[in-house]
């Protein structure tokens, strides 16, 4: 199913089920094992019965993940600017095209339950800040936001935003909104909620 639309108004409505927005790479620069973590997730969200909402893409962690989703029962919404249309999976469920990234992030975020962040680049960066900084305002419903970081691709960005915590640019409170894992059904539980209120330290490893 493909929609062709820019519009947030005249979009279908989001699914009952409980969705993952998931960033993560498109590029051929993703190796063997972040397309096995990419995999391993997909298969996960479906196994719990989960919807995922993803950049609609069909190569790399992208692809492999939707594709792994679908596998196992589970409901794909694939949300894609109009330049990557060439590259859009269209095995997808709900496939959305649209005008560009901003409205693709506008949807994205209004259609998840939770964020879970793997390994990319300059466009899964971004989607981490976007995500954290909308998920900070006043107003913002509470969604957890996690990333899941087995290789330690992130290890120099969690230092230096920890030590903007530390230099006071980033304040307790949203110092606590990223989970940091390193294992998928951690971070799975960690979008699910059940982990946010007992974990002080917010880096899971189990």
């Amino acid at each position: 199913m493909t929609l062709d639309t820019a519009a947030t108004d005249s979009m279908p409505p989001r699914p009952t089920a409980f969705t993952v927005c998931v960033y993560c790479a498109a590029s051929p620069a993703a190796k063997a094992a972040d397309i096995a973590l990419a995999e391993e997730v997909g298969a996960g969200i479906a196994a719990r019965g989960w919807g995922l909402v993803w950049g609609g893409q069909n190569c790399s962690m992208m692809g492999a993940m939707a594709a792994a989703v679908r596998d196992g029962g589970g409901h794909t919404t694939g949300i894609v600017p109009r330049p990557l249309v060439h590259k859009a999976d269209h095995a997808a469920d709900q496939l959305l095209v649209v005008d560009g990234l901003s409205t693709r992030k506008q949807l994205m975020f209004h259609r998840a339950d939770a964020f879970l962040v793997l390994t990319g680049g300059l466009g899964t960066c971004e989607e981490l800040f976007d995500t954290w900084s909308a998920l900070s305002m006043a107003g913002a419903r509470r969604r957890p936001l996690v990333v899941l970081d087995p290789y330690g691709h992130y290890a120099g960005l969690s230092a230096w935003l920890a030590e903007l915590h530390i230099n006071g640019f980033i304040s307790d409170e949203a110092a606590r909104t990223p989970v940091w894992a390193t294992a998928v059904q951690m971070a799975l539980d960690a979008c699910s909620d059940r982990l946010l209120d007992i974990e002080p330290a917010r880096h899971l490893t189990r």
